[in-house]
């Protein structure tokens, strides 16, 4: 079918109207005809009407309209109601105290943007409509804008289908959805994904509301999902004395939420091949009765061959401020030991006690991602407290900060960036109480917690190509710089390399390549670094 009017009609008008316009039976052919007039009024030609329809031959019909005048605007009163135009200051071409003016075209989208603004007030069922409508003049129109408005609607009780065990408190507190406050669908839909990227949960649906006469209930539709995790990592690097190839990586096994409380248990196990070894255990309960309080316990044992051995023993009460905010105080101690059998005069490691006051923070956002579901992660710890050795106390700081953030250019582009800082304030230093870093999670080509530092800063980048969501390349481009105070060294590094991620049947299988050198070193092929892990779920 086509149309026709008094006045030619352009192709960008007729495509506004949805044209071309088919019909496989003459039964659609008067539908089809009020539809443009429909169209038309609501494009400011109030008064058109359908003069007539011509058949052409058998599969063509021209329909031929009145389009009249066209008003363009619509100005209208709204009284002393209060309305929320930052919703709908992009339609509003003029506005005085009592009137707003719009165009005509625009109607429809300004009436819904009022009521989803009043949804979000917690009246999901407000209504706008324009009534008393009567022309101006030739260009504007007067309405009168009618508002039916109800009871703000407010969060009653909740109910979870699908996951009756389901640990309530993590809605409560990490998602932020609390009894008495106002019904917001947008809000609960955004909540019910932060609980959708717990991992241990899918989120089936979005919520759905029961509006009863003197009370709302939301459901909630969840189904809980196994989520305990198996990594390794294994790294191989020539020696740098015998030119022999050697082994070294890390077993790491956490389980999450068995017991269906949230909980958290970790245990890692690291080996370098070279007699470094490393041993950490914590365990992490969420929402310790139903408050918004949680508790991490943690030990972690460090051997270097048969140098010194360390134990770190901490505890942190933390409180979630926010769904993506969590702070926390604490204690940690450290008990170093010197497993030579000689303590030389002037030894850089010694025998000592700390403890530590703890204070700190975490800001997460996470992302709907198989490789990356941590968009952005912001991390910082501060340490106070005292060393002995001997006789001798000696006050000292210690502060730690991690962020990384990646950058979605696009479906299959992004670039992420970490960044990993920490520094000891002391009057004097230990080499088995500094900073360990290196290794696949730090400052890839370097050896696993190779490089000692009393402060250092890393900076680990990579731009990364998504195939599918089966397999994913990205770059290598790190850089660090340190200082260790006992030896008196001021350094920096750098490495660069490939790598890739595999989902398999087995699990997430990563692999990395990359050489690393100092600033006043040359590269050197056999300084080349493979680091490989994989992550499986059961």
């Amino acid at each position: 079918m086509k149309i026709d009017s008094e006045t030619p009609l352009s192709e960008t008008f007729l495509d506004s109207l949805g044209a071309p316009f088919y019909f496989e039976i003459l039964e659609e052919l008067q539908p089809k005809t009020d539809t443009i007039t429909l169209r038309l009024q609501h494009l400011g030609y109030l008064d058109v009407s359908l003069e007539a329809i011509q058949k052409k031959d058998d599969s063509l019909y021209l329909a031929k309209y009145l389009l009249g005048n066209r008003w363009r605007e619509v100005e209208i009163h709204c009284g002393d109601f209060d309305l929320d135009f930052k919703t709908i200051e992009l339609y509003v071409s003029k506005k005085t105290d009592s009137t707003f003016t719009i165009p005509l075209s625009l109607t429809q989208k300004t009436l819904l943007a009022l009521s989803k603004a009043k949804a979000l007030q917690g009246d999901p069922f407000a209504s706008f409509q324009l009534t008393q409508i009567e022309k101006k003049d030739l260009r504007t129109l007067n309405a009168q804008l009618t508002v039916e408005t109800n009871r703000v609607r407010k969060i009653d009780n909740w109910v979870v289908k699908g996951y009756e065990k389901f640990p309530i408190s993590f809605l409560k507190y990490h998602a932020g959805v609390k009894k008495g406050r106002v019904f917001n669908q947008s809000k609960l839909i955004a909540q019910n994904e932060l609980v959708d990227g717990l991992g241990f949960v899918d989120a089936l649906k979005p919520p759905e509301a029961l509006f009863k006469k003197d009370s709302t209930i939301v459901y909630f539709y969840f189904k809980k999902r196994t989520f305990n995790h198996f990594d390794g990592i294994l790294g191989f690097a020539t020696n740098e004395n015998t030119q022999k190839l050697e082994l070294n990586g890390y077993l790491d096994l956490e389980l999450n939420n068995n017991l269906n409380f949230g909980e958290q248990l970790k245990l890692v196990y690291k080996a370098d091949g070279r007699e470094q070894q490393n041993f950490e255990a914590s365990t992490h309960m969420p929402f310790l009765f139903k408050t918004p309080f949680s508790l991490s316990l943690g030990l972690k044992i460090f051997k270097r061959d048969s140098t010194f051995a360390t134990t770190e023993q901490l505890l942190k009460l933390h409180y979630q401020t926010s769904p993506k905010i969590t702070v926390y105080a604490g204690y940690k101690t450290y008990e170093s030991s010197n497993l030579l059998d000689e303590t030389l005069a002037g030894s850089l490691v010694e025998n000592f006690n700390s403890r530590y006051l703890l204070l700190g923070g975490k800001y997460t956002k996470r992302q709907k991602s198989l490789f990356f579901p941590i968009k952005t992660s912001i991390y910082l710890e501060s340490e106070v407290g005292k060393r002995k050795t001997g006789l001798e106390n000696q006050d000292q700081i210690r502060l730690s900060l991690e962020a990384k953030h990646n950058f979605n250019l696009s479906y299959n582009n992004s670039i992420f960036v970490q960044s990993t800082n920490s520094y000891l304030n002391s009057g004097n230093y230990l080499a088995n109480e500094l900073f360990r870093f290196g290794g696949i999670n730090t400052l890839r080509g370097f050896n696993e917690n190779s490089i000692d530092a009393s402060l250092f800063s890393t900076i680990n980048t990579e731009y990364r190509y998504l195939f599918n969501e089966g397999l994913y390349v990205h770059t290598i481009l790190d850089a660090a710089y340190f200082e260790n105070e006992t030896v008196g060294i001021q350094e920096r590094l750098y490495s660069f390399g490939l790598g890739l991620g595999l989902n398999t049947n087995a699990g997430i299988l990563r692999l990395s390549l990359a050489n690393g050198f100092s600033k006043n070193q040359a590269i050197n092929a056999s300084n080349t670094k493979v680091h490989l892990s994989l992550s499986a779920s059961f």
